[in-house]
């Protein structure tokens, strides 16, 4: 934000209008513990209205034409292109994301508006089905069409605070769902910013809201029968605690992984290696390691292993950690010192029962060094579950079958990465890789935000990916045309 406005109280954006709460909470800078801001926060009786305001326009919300829709979302990835670095410094500023991740997730998002403005324009055309294919439906033709379940409860993560927003925002208002949105606690303002956008638009008062609720007064909200969707993005704990708690309701879920990537005997060349090396150095670390397809767990060929791990280390000590505002920094702080002491405590753990550390394993406040681990006990914590730090660890197989067993020995299932040539492989791979997601010859950190994404096992339900999002938000309806001379 511009530098006389950092210290302001930022407004919160209620059925479309700013407003302020009796209460605020600071945004502090995990880099360097400043104050990047003030939020207000919303009352009860200002969350009823939001609440109240979302659903009286739901059926007007879902009548509207969609150049109304589609000319708002490219209104919104315009402006959003227009302010790029100011955002930019504003998501380094509240998450501490190296400010070269934060342009490239401004980006992104500009590209989830685009793509939604898109969507916005050709969905629920409607299918026509002819159903004179048995007598008794002569005559009758099926049309089906697309309808929003109603009032879309959107609760957006701290790792992605600006793109993770839109992913809930974009498709809702391109499918005509109203939204409420809850941005992280910690990470407010990027969220915030798109209520600024979306206020220059010309849609209907009501179809969205920009709450920053505190956790501990989440469950009214997401028990509210007036709100039918749950799109959640966040932890495993807290997303399937959501789901318990509305058994009824349409949930969407992504709760992370542990993203493995796997490296087989073809991928030999000295070429290949370095290519591998850079790859998941770069992507173990990116967010530091605050994705949920962030390179974990690094699964190589024993053809390949003792060529490719001393290049990982190498790259991975290559990686520029520091000062997020600094085009140079590759890895900043976690978003806590909670986060880094969790992460310090795992790798511990793993060193105690006989992992071997070969690079990093250290904290500093709320940045962790960037960490391999080798010889890694399968029963230890950073074995088992997502790890959310720049630490990822490597382990050897022999042949195709073992390392794809080694993917799905896990509980989680959002995505894989492997590192193949063959085409017949990479088609083995699809069919045999208990993930939503399989990317040849990269890392599992590959998304395009057209396409869809989620996962299996508890790596949650659903898809997001705005025409997935989308899908989600709405269901068929069908009309039935009779007397029809097909």
């Amino acid at each position: 934000m511009p530098e006389n406005s950092v210290a302001a109280t930022h407004a919160f954006w209620l059925a479309g209008r700013q407003a302020t709460g009796e209460d605020t909470f600071d945004v502090t800078s995990p880099w360097d513990g400043r104050v990047v801001a003030a939020v207000s926060v919303p009352t009860e009786a200002q969350v009823e209205e939001a609440v109240a305001a979302a659903y009286a326009v739901r059926d007007e919300f879902a009548a509207t034409p969609a150049h109304v829709r589609a000319a708002a979302l490219d209104h919104v990835s315009r402006r959003l292109a227009e302010r790029a670095e100011e955002i930019a410094r504003l998501i380094s500023a509240e998450n501490g994301k190296p400010i070269k991740w934060a342009r490239g997730e401004v980006g992104r998002a500009v590209s989830v508006f685009r793509l939604a403005a898109e969507e916005a324009r050709r969905f629920n055309g409607g299918e026509g089905q002819r159903l004179d294919t048995d007598a008794g439906g002569q005559g009758r033709l099926a049309l089906v069409r697309r309808f929003p379940k109603g009032v879309v409860l959107g609760i957006a993560p701290f790792n992605f605070p600006l793109n993770l927003c839109a992913h809930k925002v974009a498709p809702a208002i391109a499918a005509g769902a109203p939204i409420i949105l809850k941005p992280a606690p910690a990470t407010p303002l990027s969220g915030l910013v798109l209520g600024e956008l979306l206020a220059e638009t010309d849609l209907p008062a009501g179809s969205w809201s920009i709450l920053p609720v505190p956790n501990d007064r989440m469950p009214a909200l997401v028990q509210d029968e007036r709100l039918p969707v749950i799109s959640f993005t966040g932890s495993e704990k807290v997303g399937y605690a959501i789901m318990d708690s509305v058994p009824r309701k349409h949930c969407t879920l992504e709760l992370g992984g542990n993203g493995a990537a796997v490296v087989l005997a073809d991928w030999a060349s000295e070429e290949d290696l370095d290519w591998a090396a850079q790859r998941i150095a770069t992507f173990s670390n990116y967010q530091g390691g605050q994705s949920c397809i962030s390179v974990q767990r690094v699964i190589a060929d024993a053809a390949v292993y003792d060529r490719l791990v001393p290049r990982i280390v190498a790259a991975v000590e290559a990686q520029v950690t520091g000062d997020p505002n600094d085009d140079a920094t590759d890895v900043g702080p976690l978003i806590s010192e909670d986060a880094a002491k969790r992460v310090e405590s795992w790798v511990q753990e793993a060193v105690d029962a006989g992992a071997t550390l070969l690079t990093g394993g250290k904290r500093d406040g709320a940045s962790y060094a960037p960490t391999v681990l080798a010889d890694v006990p399968a029963d230890v914590t950073i074995s088992c579950e997502e790890v959310f730090g720049p630490v990822l660890t490597v382990q050897k197989v022999t042949g195709e079958a073992e390392a794809f067993a080694a993917v799905n020995d896990s509980k989680y299932g959002l995505q894989a990465g492997v590192f193949t040539h063959d085409l017949q492989t990479a088609f083995r791979a699809h069919r045999a890789l208990e993930v939503g997601g399989v990317v040849i010859g990269d890392v599992p950190s590959y998304r395009a935000d057209q396409m869809p994404y989620g996962g299996v096992k508890q790596s949650g339900v659903g898809r997001e990916g705005v025409r997935s999002a989308m899908e989600d938000y709405t269901y068929e309806r069908v009309l039935v045309l009779t007397g029809i001379q097909l």
